[in-house]
């Protein structure tokens, strides 16, 4: 058996009924990080092999202590985990060993995962593209000339290499869904509140951003996101949900998905990408799903405005006591800084009426569909030597992350949202749709995207190195 490329439903199997032993697995992952670690940079801060040696036979000798006991994963590198350097890319953090687990590492923890390292990052998440200061760029494993994506990109790759089956990631602007899309794999970004943030700071206010489950496929993402998700007391808008797993395929029949496209040309393309999305919604409408082509439900202009408000504002109250040393900070966490820290109340207020508008025409959208489709990304993964696309099929972009302005439609609402491979285009180089539903419709996602799964298999059919 090649555990670089088993499941995690399988591996986690064997592990309960003992046909496999919690140090054969470590020992296959370590190994597999050995070989292939070096050359795409995806796990940093590695513990010590006879530490996480000395872990997994504990394991063994343990009675199990959750539905992840004994598999290893490594953590984003956004999250502190105890005992690990937790540098959220950024030199200002370079040193720090938290001496306790937030809440979603406690989480996996708990359910008995062995806690390895870290996923590698941009600095503070900032830009899809994964590089920093500390522990350099992470390759693209389809291209190693090529970004992977980001802020997911660590986990993104070592799903995608077969270093890890499962990894956690965060999405606020893409950073689940691009990075799936670029390497081959599944992100999941849950309905806002399922997964609940770290009850630090404020609780209230900034509704954007949310963790979730990566995987090579929607079952093993139905896997973790049972142990991440659920409420916590100190969360106030964190919320009760149902577990999810097993996740099984639905029965596509007479399903309405609308098809948003390029959004009536709002968002440019890179060639090739609209054709090969097409191409993979071809594969619904085998299942017996409708596929519509809908026109623009909403002016792209005004969400994109209010994401960058309330973005701003929500990034400059993270960085805001680091006002100090905000030259030795990247230029886009300078730029969101600056922004957020100039915005009025009443800018932001502006910006939330917006966001409402947008949620209730798009609760009027799902009365008639049962998902709406969007392209991941809408250029395909670019050299890795450069920060970020400045332009998009002769279209300047003007913001650092305006060509990830695809992704904002979801994001702005924290709507439940599943990125999905849709194979490869000319030059080999993976791509992905987004998924997604009304609020509470996370199950129903999953169950779609395994129907579509089990109809492509991309993660099996195309490894990398």
């Amino acid at each position: 058996m090649n555990l670089s490329q088993t499941s995690a439903k399988d591996l986690l199997g064997d592990l309960a009924s003992g046909r496999l032993s919690a140090v054969e697995v470590m020992r296959a992952t370590l190994d597999r990080i050995a070989a292939v670690n070096g050359r795409v940079n995806a796990i940093v801060a590695l513990r010590d092999e006879e530490d996480l040696m000395a872990e997994a036979r504990a394991a063994d000798a343990a009675t199990a202590k959750g539905p992840l006991h004994g598999l290893p994963i490594a953590v984003k590198d956004l999250v502190n985990v105890a005992g690990i350097a937790s540098t959220q890319g950024s030199p200002v953090f370079r040193d720090h060993i938290p001496q306790s687990d937030d809440l979603i590492a406690a989480r996996m923890r708990a359910a008995g995962a062995i806690l390895i390292g870290k996923t590698n990052t941009p600095e503070f998440g900032l830009g899809s593209h994964t590089f920093n200061p500390v522990y350099g760029a992470t390759r693209n494993p389809y291209d190693l000339a090529r970004s992977c994506g980001g802020s997911s990109g660590g986990a993104a790759v070592a799903l995608a290499t077969g270093m890890l089956a499962l990894a956690d990631g965060s999405d606020m602007m893409g950073s689940l869904r691009n990075p799936a899309a670029w390497n081959n794999v599944y992100g999941f970004r849950p309905s806002w509140g399922r997964v609940p943030s770290e009850p630090v700071g404020d609780n209230y206010l900034h509704q954007l951003s949310t963790l979730g489950p990566m995987a090579r496929s929607p079952e093993d993402i139905g896997l973790l996101l049972d142990v991440i998700s659920g409420s916590d007391p100190r969360f106030p808008l964190s919320v009760d949900s149902r577990n999810v797993a097993p996740v099984t395929p639905a029965d596509l029949t007479g399903l309405r998905i609308g098809w948003l496209g390029d959004w009536g040309g709002a968002f440019p393309l890179e060639a090739g990408i609209s054709d090969l999305c097409e191409t993979a919604l071809s594969v619904f409408e085998t299942l017996g799903a409708q596929i519509e082509p809908l026109a623009p439900p909403f002016e792209a202009e005004r969400i994109w405005d209010s994401w960058i408000t309330l973005r701003s504002w929500s990034v400059a109250a993270k960085l805001e006591a680091l006002s100090d040393s905000k030259a030795s900070l990247k230029d886009s966490a300078q730029w969101e800084l600056e922004r957020g820290l100039a915005l009025s109340a009443m800018e932001v207020h502006h910006a939330s009426v917006t966001r409402s508008d947008w949620f209730r025409r798009a609760a009027a959208l799902f009365e008639d569909y049962d998902a709406l489709i969007l392209p991941s990304a809408q250029v395909w993964p670019f050299d890795i030597d450069k920060p970020y696309p400045t332009e998009i099929a002769g279209q300047a972009m003007d913001t650092y992350h305006r060509w990830m302005q695809v992704v904002t439609p979801v994001s702005l609402l924290g709507l439940p949202c599943l990125a999905i491979p849709a194979g490869f285009g000319q030059q080999g180089l993976p791509m992905g749709l987004q998924l997604f539903g009304p609020r509470g419709s996370d199950a129903r996602l999953l169950e779609i995207g395994a129907a579509y799964h089990a109809e492509t298999l991309w993660p099996q059919k195309r490894p990398a190195i």
